[in-house]
């Protein structure tokens, strides 16, 4: 495959948008996105704009999915004018979407029919990170597959962990990361939320605790987020919606079932982050979490949702462990 390949973007939210950014700077690249001003932000630097999946992938060595979820891929794949469609024998497909090592298996067997192969390759990092191609990847894909997609890959990613040779792998290790990180921005709300209810400034705490020995990069990070939060309400600007992690969480906690494996701190975690959407904040930085723990907050949130329970019970909120 050429060392320029043709790649198509699919997906131009908020870690699709610059990672386009940063491959059109270099690659031929074709987007696409339900969002017509989306497609000409990236038409304006140098892209070209295309009316659907299957028209982004006609002529693509490389497709590249950046969608929310699993419904969102196939759509995106199999859908009315998908990808599939119209993909060449011997592109590859780049899944950098986290949706669950099933579906990313599922994924590859409905492409392999056509000579298509997929890389499984999860991102973490960030908008900024994504732009300046700074990003962590974490790869399951075969020799051939890989190597077709590495163009890509490398101006993308300052880390690439090739953590096995079959798709569904990269997905497995970032449910993990997925773990670490949920539950870390859960325990930095509680102890924010814990350093107020004490009469504590919680500027003053985060500052002392980010940097020793029980900070971490969540805590350094999404900690100034919840102290502003408290003081001026959410932010307008959203870096990572609460509802990832609702979705990114219920992955965990069905895989960890699947697996017989007991998650406790994730399980609980999740329910954290289901609270903050039934308060309404699913749209919102994830950082807004903080405020379900306030008390004030938090016997609204309980009775909104028990008001919710007795009006439409066959609605019930999801259990830990559905990964829906």
């Amino acid at each position: 495959m050429s060392p320029r390949p043709r790649t198509a973007v699919l997906g131009l939210g908020a870690m699709g948008l610059p990672m386009a950014r940063r491959l059109a700077g270099e690659l031929p690249v074709v987007v696409y996105d339900i969002s017509a001003e989306r497609r000409a932000l990236l038409t304006a630097e140098g892209a070209t704009e295309a009316a659907s999946p299957a028209e982004a992938a006609r002529e693509a060595d490389v497709v590249l999915l950046a969608v929310r979820d699993r419904a969102q891929v196939e759509g995106a794949l199999f859908g009315p004018d998908g990808a599939a469609a119209t993909l060449r024998p011997g592109a590859v497909v780049v899944l950098t979407s986290t949706v669950g090592p099933e579906a990313a298996r599922a994924v590859a067997e409905r492409l392999a029919p056509q000579d298509v192969l997929l890389v499984d390759a999860p991102v973490s990092g960030g908008p900024v990170r994504a732009g300046n191609g700074d990003l962590l990847i974490v790869v399951g894909a075969e020799d051939t597959a890989l190597k077709a997609a590495r163009p890509v890959l490398d101006l993308l990613a300052s880390t690439l962990t090739v953590i096995g040779p079959r798709p569904g792998d990269g997905q497995a290790l970032k449910a993990v990361n997925q773990l670490l990180a949920g539950v870390h921005i859960a325990a930095a709300a509680e102890a924010v939320a814990l350093a107020r209810g004490l009469g504590l400034a919680p500027a003053t705490v985060v500052d002392s605790l980010k940097h020793g020995a029980a900070g971490s990069f969540m805590f350094a990070d999404r900690g100034p987020r919840m102290v502003e939060t408290y003081e001026d309400g959410p932010d307008p600007e959203v870096r990572s919606r609460l509802d990832i992690f609702v979705k990114d969480m219920g992955i965990v906690t069905g895989i960890a079932k699947d697996a017989h494996v007991p998650v406790p701190l994730a399980a609980a975690a999740e329910q954290l982050y289901l609270l903050g959407e039934h308060a309404g904040l699913g749209d919102r930085d994830d950082s807004s979490v903080v405020t379900v723990l306030s008390p004030k907050n938090t016997k609204n949130t309980e009775d909104t949702m028990d008001a919710k329970d007795t009006k439409d019970t066959k609605k019930p909120v999801r259990a830990a462990g559905d990964g829906r």
